[in-house]
């Protein structure tokens, strides 16, 4: 028959009986199936002795036709964890976190831990809601990305035993474990490298200067100009939201005028790739460094010069730290800095074209 959308329909009439969404088989049901006992089905589940391999081959053939699945709450209460911890990510389309996230989850599989990820969308109301739902989900540890900066909602939960991580920027207002890339240290050698190549006037373009890292790498790259003896005009720095309008219209204006910069250092990655597309319609070449890397830096003409985090090694050692938090063998909370390394492909080389 057909329905309304067109589709062609085709009743399923070999089915014993209609499908019940919602309902899941349980032991009891195994059991009936079995023919035994519930405790001869709790032992198969659970891999305890005392079961014949008789008894337990047709148990495991019930649990195998219902499609049976164990419930671990019983298993929660009785032992007070969960095998799971909570990833609360900034943004699921920055490829940063693509790395991050996956590190964190081979982590928790090698301990036998589940992760429950999700994003904040940069949004420090959700970033509270998404943590507070996921402590009532009972996880047993956080690693969190903050979009906010005043996490004082989190004491409660703290005290309460949940282990929490955070990555990139610093908790505010509490003290908590953080690992982060040294996004100082990190500008700095990207600005002196543009200074080593000849470069006087050099422009920065950041995000929000809010922002933890934004505000880092700022200070990076003031401290390599006043390393130099450079003075910065108020001009040649712009920090605000990473959208392609903003970033395009602060390195426009920084490219124009009498006296127009002859380098950008780009702040991360999402203002890194608009400035490619603004230095791709100058008539003169304009020298490039960018914090964080991007996919095809290599391939383009010239290759683009980054200043690389470790997002890996960085979710690797916020995952390691929180189950070592579990395990009872962490209690004062530490800053834990990351090295960035600075890979020259040819945009940062570039001579001053003036």
């Amino acid at each position: 028959m057909d329905d309304r959308t067109g589709h062609r329909t085709v009743p399923q009439t070999n089915l014993r009986s209609a499908t019940r969404y919602g309902t899941r088989p349980t032991m009891k049901d195994v059991a009936a199936r079995a023919g035994v006992g519930l405790k001869t089905v709790s032992r198969v589940v659970n891999g305890e002795p005392g079961v014949t391999p008789e008894t337990e081959r047709r148990v495991q053939e019930a649990i195998d036709a219902l499609g049976f699945r164990r419930n671990d709450s019983a298993r929660v209460l009785r032992k007070g964890r969960t095998a799971s911890i909570g990833l609360v990510l900034e943004d699921l389309a920055d490829p940063f976190y693509g790395p991050l996230s996956r590190s964190v989850e081979e982590v928790a599989r090698a301990h036998g831990a589940l992760l429950i990820n999700g994003s904040s969308a940069e949004d420090p109301d959700r970033e509270q809601e998404l943590v507070l739902a996921l402590c009532a989900r009972r996880v047993d540890g956080l690693v969190v990305i903050p979009a906010g900066d005043d996490h004082r909602y989190l004491e409660p939960e703290l005290k309460a035993g949940v282990a929490t991580v955070f990555v990139d920027r610093p908790a505010g207002h509490i003290d908590a474990d953080v690992v982060l890339s040294d996004n100082f240290g990190g500008a700095r050698d990207g600005v002196a490298h543009l200074i080593a190549h000849g470069h006087r006037r050099i422009g920065f373009v950041g995000d929000m200067p809010r922002i933890h890292t934004a505000a880092e790498r700022l200070r990076g790259y003031r401290a390599a100009m006043e390393d130099a003896g450079i003075p910065v005009a108020d001009s040649w720095m712009s920090l605000g939201v990473t959208d392609p309008e903003r970033v395009r219209r602060a390195a426009e204006e920084m490219l124009s005028g009498p006296d127009p910069v002859t380098a950008i250092f780009a702040g991360n990655n999402r203002v890194t790739v608009t400035v490619i597309r603004v230095l791709a319609e100058q008539t003169r070449r304009v020298a490039l460094v960018g914090f964080d890397d991007i996919e095809l830096a290599d391939l383009l003409q010239p290759g683009v010069t980054v200043v690389a985090q470790d997002a890996a090694a960085i979710g690797r050692t916020a995952a390691e730290r929180l189950f070592r938090q579990l395990d009872g063998t962490l209690v004062t909370p530490e800053r834990i800095e990351l090295p960035t390394r600075l890979i020259t492909r040819g945009s940062g080389e570039l001579p001053p074209a003036d």
